[in-house]
């Protein structure tokens, strides 16, 4: 099999709540999603998608996925899509960094490989565990009674997991942890993202002012170093994101004792190939995983619940289903939310019919 055309697509993805809010006042209204296109000698046609959560998050950015794509693509037309080990080598040396620029393409070519093989994505990434993965929601960053009141509603659609958005000014921060912690009841869980927000002195005030609270501190600072001076200070349970972006930066956590969990996004990683790797390795390490991306719709979503139910449950800390978060549907046949769970196509691939009506045509093709 061989790949004979790429293409690409841009995608506006409107938020149900209107702004998505999280630290030093970052917001995004609308996400800019890409969706590439694979097509192939057999007549398999696979799709991917990436979307950075805007310019700030990351070193990521929407217009900057669809230019990689184009530097990348042409070289890889003859390739066979399925040797996933083989792609992703020679898009390291034809691109040196960038991983979320290659997530997609991969992303894409799981999907020809499962539709090759008759089975669904989750099946080759390591077989189905249980029916359905636990998901979280994010609370969007607004003041503490308002955090409250979204946690109530996403708890009454069956959300037992919750992602608030601090990272702000130490003293809102506090009032925002308890307030949302008050309203939840025994066996829900409360994450404190701060996405890299504080300081260390005010990381240390937060950790200290909520230490009888039954929450965990995600991604307290910028640095690796600063997060693990928090860590050795505290003794609420600890979650790693932004700094966890590669095979080495899971082990030298893993030595220092640096965290309790991490976060795997798709895209930080390169795609479905290189966070397989990641995830794979943390099960042998004995380390739980958030398992998502940084944003995306229906087809992301897909690519996620894939990865997570691939995964050995008391790994699987927690995923995200984005495409409930947004007002556009890409794709027929992703992951719907049910009771806060969701669970992977039982179709082959990514089991996604993309709506080619709302993509539009493309922005880029290979020829």
């Amino acid at each position: 099999m061989k790949i004979t055309r790429i293409s690409t697509y841009q995608v506006d993805l409107p938020l149900h709540e209107g702004n998505y809010s999280w630290s030093e006042g970052k917001s995004v209204d609308v996400f800019d999603s890409t969706v590439v296109r694979i097509e192939t000698d057999a007549g398999i046609t696979g799709f991917g998608e990436v979307c950075p959560l805007g310019p700030v998050y990351l070193p990521a950015y929407a217009r900057g996925a669809r230019t990689g794509i184009s530097e990348l693509a042409p070289a890889l037309i003859g390739d066979d899509p399925r040797q996933l080990l083989v792609l992703n080598n020679k898009m390291d040396r034809l691109l040196k960094g960038h991983p979320y620029v290659k997530s997609a393409i991969d992303i894409a070519c799981w999907d020809i490989l499962g539709q090759s093989a008759g089975m669904p994505v989750c099946e080759l990434l390591g077989g189905r565990f249980a029916e359905d993965v636990t998901l979280y929601r994010a609370i969007s960053q607004r003041p503490a009674e308002e955090m409250a009141q979204n946690v109530a509603s996403y708890r009454s659609e069956g959300y037992r997991r919750f992602q608030l958005k601090v990272g702000g000014n130490p003293n809102d921060d506090i009032e925002r942890i308890r307030a949302v912690r008050d309203i939840l009841e025994p066996g829900d869980k409360l994450i404190a993202d701060a996405n890299t927000g504080w300081l260390k002195h005010e990381a240390m005030r937060v950790v200290n002012a909520v230490k009888d609270v039954d929450v965990y501190i995600e991604q307290p600072c910028a640095s690796y170093k600063d997060c693990l001076s928090i860590r050795r200070n505290t003794t609420l349970p600890f979650i790693l994101d932004e700094v966890i972006d590669s095979i080495d930066a899971i082990i030298q956590g893993a030595n220092d004792l640096a965290m309790d969990v991490v976060n795997i996004k798709i895209s930080k990683f390169g795609g479905l190939t290189r966070a397989k790797q990641a995830r794979d390795l943390c099960v042998s390490l004995g380390i739980a995983m958030t398992l998502e991306d940084s944003w995306g719709g229906d087809i992301v979503t897909a690519a996620i619940a894939h990865l997570a139910q691939g995964t050995p449950p008391e790994f699987q800390f927690t995923s995200t289903d984005f495409n409930s978060y947004v007002t556009t549907s890409i794709a027929d046949g992703a992951p719907q939310r049910v009771d806060g769970r969701m669970s992977a196509s039982l179709e082959p691939g990514l089991g996604i019919q993309p709506k080619l009506d709302v993509l539009g045509d493309p922005v880029w093709t290979s020829q």
